[in-house]
């Protein structure tokens, strides 16, 4: 729970949105699927409390299913979206950087002014 809240607050310190990354939905009316290109999708049981199910979207399908958490399925998309050369969202190049320069040390050190802490 604690990493879950470390990357969504990052993504707030870097001036990013986390519904950019993130979709909340109860178990009972998941979101579409189709809908996202790139998008963590995180199911609440009923008493909307712990997510059920933590699922990786990527250009409009659920790749990913059971990820157990979000922190878990950042690090996975981080993979999948590293491997084959994919572009990062736009809107979360910020959190991305970080994700890619400062937690798995790929790419050097040198970071953009605004990730620069």
């Amino acid at each position: 729970m604690r990493r879950d809240a470390v990357i969504r607050g990052l993504i707030l310190f870097l001036g990013e949105k986390e519904e950019k990354l993130f979709e909340d939905c109860l178990e009972d009316n998941r979101s579409d699927a189709t809908q996202h290109i790139v998008k963590i999708l995180v199911v609440h049981g009923t008493d909307g409390e712990e997510p059920v199910d933590v699922s990786i979207i990527l250009e409009g399908k659920e790749v990913l299913t059971r990820c157990n958490s979000t922190a878990k399925a950042s690090t996975l998309l981080m993979g999948l979206i590293y491997s084959p050369n994919l572009a990062y969202p736009s809107t979360l190049r910020y959190t991305f950087e970080v994700f890619q320069k400062l937690f798995l040390e790929l790419n050097g050190i040198k970071l953009s002014p605004k990730v620069h802490l």
